[in-house]
């Protein structure tokens, strides 16, 4: 371990994390989606850390964690207006959880989290080192953490502590909190425009929200005011160093045997039993449920990477709404 990777399950970590970011400083953590790399969300000077680190465009926004109970409470009014109803169920039912809500932001705040628009994105996460972790900065008066994945813009997001420490070295204060949970990063609703709209897809399924705010989720074609940006929404997204490409299991097999024995630095992630002729082909199985290959799928494209491989093929994943999610990022990826 080295100096700058912190366990969160210490108190006194936490305390440390903490102060550096009261004092405007970078600090990595754990939720349950993906890592973040978190600062001051109220500090603009502290937030543009996070662009330069990152190096992210200011104007594509970021996502602000707070902490559960009253201390949430008191910064969700602190970052954003007054939540329409429908918003109000969606933080019922799945607050703390890896859900984002775009809302309309409070004015003169956060203004370089949200990238300069009059919407912020708002969650809290379910993590429990997170959690202590805001609960830390809220009784160092900082209210909540502009955290997007801890990783440089574009690329793989990371999964655990070790990711990160790949992406910024040893200068970089890191909470170790474990492996991910669900492994990709949030479903993000726009809440701004009066109903419900559908950005980014995530481990909360289009029905799962529709049933808890009561209403039909709209798309972006059936408004007429433009999307707010948001964050992971860009079509390219998420991509590994290796090129990656998407085939179905046909596709991948015949691949394969025009390249016979000759195959090389092919990397393999399907749930179909293929044969590899070529012992210099890296295969690995895709699990059958979409939750499982979630919380794979980054640390899959990592080990790729890592291993050397110059093209990746994925089987596609079906085309069912729980495999939406993870749909979502390799199509991203393989932009």
């Amino acid at each position: 371990m080295t100096a700058m990777l912190r366990d969160g399950r210490l108190p006194d970590a936490l305390d440390e994390a903490a102060r550096v970011l009261r004092a405007g400083g970078l600090v990595a953590f754990p939720t349950e989606t993906v890592y973040g790399l978190g600062a001051d969300a109220s500090s603009d000077e502290a937030v543009a850390g996070i662009f330069r680190a990152k190096g992210r465009p200011s104007d594509h926004p970021l996502i602000v964690h707070i902490a559960q109970g009253a201390r949430g409470t008191q910064a969700l009014s602190r970052f954003a207006q007054p939540l329409p109803a429908f918003a109000e169920k969606l933080v019922m039912a799945f607050w703390p959880g890896p859900l984002t809500l775009i809302l309309t932001r409070q004015p003169g705040v956060a203004t370089a989290a949200a990238g300069g628009q009059d919407t912020v994105g708002v969650r809290c996460p379910a993590h429990p080192v997170a959690q202590a972790l805001l609960a830390a900065c809220a009784a160092q008066g900082v209210a909540g953490l502009a955290g997007p994945s801890a990783n440089r813009f574009g690329r793989v997001s990371p999964t655990t502590a070790q990711h990160v420490q790949a992406e910024f070295g040893d200068d970089l204060l890191v909470i170790d909190g474990g492996a991910c949970d669900v492994g990709i990063e949030s479903t993000i609703v726009d809440c701004s425009r009066g109903v419900p709209v559908l950005l980014r897809p995530g481990a909360i399924t289009r029905a799962q929200i529709e049933a808890a705010c009561g209403e039909r989720l709209r798309s972006k074609e059936e408004l007429a005011a433009p999307d707010p940006r948001a964050s992971g929404t860009l079509a390219s997204h998420y991509a590994p160093d290796a090129r990656l490409r998407l085939m179905d299991a046909a596709g991948l097999q015949a691949a394969l045997d025009v390249l016979g024995a000759q195959a090389a630095h092919i990397a393999l992630w399907t749930r179909t039993p293929l044969k590899i002729r070529s012992q210099r082909v890296l295969a690995r199985r895709m699990p059958d449920d979409a939750p499982t290959a979630a919380q794979q799928l980054f640390a899959v494209l990592r080990e790729f990477d890592a291993a050397g491989a110059k093209l990746i093929w994925v089987e596609t994943p079906p085309d069912t709404p729980e495999w939406e999610g993870v749909r979502d990022r390799l199509d991203r990826a393989a932009a």
